[in-house]
């Protein structure tokens, strides 16, 4: 395979309206919601499927939503480097055809990862419910949702100075039902994991082709930067730090779901593209 570079600002058609709707949707969204107060993201972010707001067509939804100036433009970014690359290897249709793929497969195994986190959370709870105790609900929250407001570690310690007090118990055993719900709330919005598996198509196409990171700035071939790329993602996804906000799952999954779709066309054509 040899290098290919389209013309910088010759966009080939599916990632030139990529680009465009995911802007138009990034501004919509914004407008919507500082002028009119309406959280656009209950209809179109992706949630998990036991929330009261989860929607099929979200799996694909989610993907033109972001989260922010610094979320949409590495994102685009990305798609507009690499993108049009591979659009004008392979076609519009098939291009666009991988986009999408990779974009439901990251969102699928993303609320997979999430079922499993549910299920510990749930089981979790339903032992603490069975024998509340300030330690047990000290627990649940270190482990299953992470950083809260201080009020509610003043509640925990408050509780513990009187841990048979039968109306402290039920406000207890309450606010971890509350956590849990508002557990499968939380939405998940971005192109990341098709972007990921653009990347993943990129090394694969063009393994040696040297890219210039940005810090530090060295080049690398395209095929170790996504090795490294990949390694980070699943380092990040097995720290699982609620902190970070950032659905590191997903983005492995645009990658596994991006290689098994080359490796499919692979081997049912006499050429890679």
């Amino acid at each position: 395979m040899t290098n290919y570079r389209p013309p910088l600002l010759n966009l080939p058609p599916v990632v030139k309206n990529l680009l465009i709707i995911n802007v138009i949707v990034f501004l919509g969204a914004s407008v919507v919601g500082s002028k009119f107060g309406f959280d656009i993201d209950r209809i179109l972010a992706l949630h998990f499927f036991k929330s009261e707001y989860f929607r099929p067509h979200q799996f694909i939804t989610h993907m033109f939503m972001h989260g922010g100036i610094g979320h949409i433009f590495f994102n685009m970014f990305a798609l507009f480097m690499f993108g049009r690359v591979l659009e004008s290897v392979w076609g519009p249709k098939r291009f666009l055809t991988y986009y999408l793929i990779t974009g439901i497969g990251a969102a699928l195994l993303h609320t997979l990862v999430n079922w499993f986190d549910y299920m510990s959370m749930k089981n979790a709870l339903d032992a603490f419910v069975n024998t509340p105790s300030p330690d047990l609900l000290s627990q649940f929250v270190r482990e299953h949702v992470g950083p809260v407001r201080p009020w509610v570690h003043d509640f925990i310690n408050q509780w513990a100075e009187y841990p048979n007090d039968a109306n402290t118990t039920s406000q207890a055993i309450d606010l971890a039902k509350r956590m849990l719900e508002g557990s499968i709330n939380v939405p998940t919005v971005g192109a990341s994991g098709a972007v990921f598996g653009i990347l993943l198509a990129f090394g694969m196409l063009f393994p040696n082709t040297e890219l210039m990171l940005i810090f530090p700035p060295i080049p690398i071939k395209a095929k170790y930067f996504v090795i490294g790329y990949g390694a980070i993602e699943l380092y990040m996804a097995i720290q699982n730090n609620p902190t970070d906000n950032i659905a590191h799952f997903a983005h492995l999954g645009g990658m596994i779901f991006g290689f098994i779709l080359i490796k499919y066309w692979q081997k049912n054509s006499k050429r890679f593209y």
